[in-house]
Order: structure tokens, then C-alpha cells, then sequence
């Protein structure tokens, strides 16, 4: 056999086996940005579970605030319709909404002794708060995630497999300035 056509055939060998690296790796990369979606995904429903006993357990105490508690329940059905849509965007926001309609829940109960003081909005309100601290560090992981993969379909000679086989890039789960911003502590204490 020739040596020049030994040559070629090697490097073309060597050419489909680096790109099936790529590939593979790639949707590795793919795959890891559903999994942690899918991680915040389980999280919010157990949130969204919860969230009806924390609310029915605040109104037995809290007849005056129903303002408050339709809130919370408001924005724990956007969660939920952006969850189940996998619109990331309104997730973001209404993630937002949800957490600050939280905040005001727990702030105004402490307005009521009698509702501090039961088992049972103590557990849920240690229970929610569990969860909002999870479903941050799941939120982390995402866009970690999509920030590993947008970056691998950018990078050469990644992008030349990325674009032939349709590879796009994933969105990062981004909040509004609202829930960016520093807590007024003060506010808190009025």
C-alpha cells in the first residue's frame, strides 16, 4: 500500500474520531443543562406543594392579610405555568415574584404571635425556607451548566460539529433587578 494514501486514511481516521470526541462531549454537555433544569424542576414542585399548606396554616391566624396570601399564590402559579412551559425568562420573573411575595409573608407574620408559635407554620416555614435555599444553589448549577455548554458550541473546532448537527445555545436563568437588590433591613423593622 501506499504510503501517501496509509497517510491520508490515518488522518481522516483521526479527524472522525476527534470529532465524534466532540460530539459526544458535547451532548454530555447538552444532557447536564436538562438534568439541572430538571433539578430546580423537582424543587419548585415540591415548593408549589407546599406553599398551599403554609398559606391555608397562615389563614386560620391571619384573617386581615388575604391581600398577602393571594399574592404568594398568585405568583405560585406563574412558577408553576413557566415551569411546566420551560420558558426560562418567565420563570426568572415569576421566581421573583414568588420570593418577594414570600419575604412579605413570613415579615407579616411575625405580626402574629399565635401563628408564630404553631408546630405546624414553624415546620412549613422551615420546610419553604429549606426548599428557596435549594432551589438557589440548583439555580447556580444551571446556569453553570448552560454557561459550560454555550461556551464548548463557541469554541473551535467545537462550533464546526456544533453547527453541523444543530447544536443552539441554552438560556440562562436570569432574575429581575428587584430581587437583585440589597435587602432594605430597615423596612423590615417598621
Amino acid at each position: 500500500m501506499d504510503p501517501v494514501l496509509i497517510t491520508i486514511l490515518v488522518i481522516i481516521a483521526l479527524v472522525v474520531v476527534y470529532a465524534i470526541f466532540i460530539y459526544n462531549h458535547l451532548v454530555r454537555l447538552k444532557h447536564n443543562v436538562s438534568r439541572a433544569f430538571s433539578n430546580i424542576d423537582v424543587l419548585l414542585k415540591q415548593r408549589h406543594d407546599e406553599l398551599p399548606k403554609l398559606v391555608e396554616t397562615c389563614k386560620q391566624h391571619m384573617g386581615y392579610e388575604q391581600k398577602t396570601l393571594e399574592a404568594v399564590m398568585k405568583a405560585r402559579s406563574a412558577v408553576a405555568s413557566a415551569s411546566d412551559s420551560g420558558d426560562i425568562k418567565a420563570l426568572g420573573q415569576a421566581e421573583s415574584q414568588l420570593r418577594l411575595g414570600l419575604g412579605n409573608l413570613f415579615a407579616v407574620a411575625e405580626d402574629y404571635p399565635e401563628l408564630t408559635a404553631s408546630e405546624s407554620f414553624m415546620h412549613l416555614h422551615g420546610r419553604i425556607s429549606g426548599l428557596e435555599s435549594s432551589i438557589a444553589d440548583r439555580r447556580e448549577y444551571y446556569n453553570n451548566s448552560v454557561n459550560l455548554y454555550n461556551i464548548r458550541i463557541e469554541q473551535f473546532p467545537d462550533i464546526i460539529v456544533a453547527r453541523r448537527l444543530g447544536f443552539t445555545g441554552a438560556t440562562l436563568l436570569e432574575f429581575d433587578e428587584a430581587e437583585k437588590a440589597d435587602v432594605d433591613l430597615k423596612s423590615l423593622f417598621n
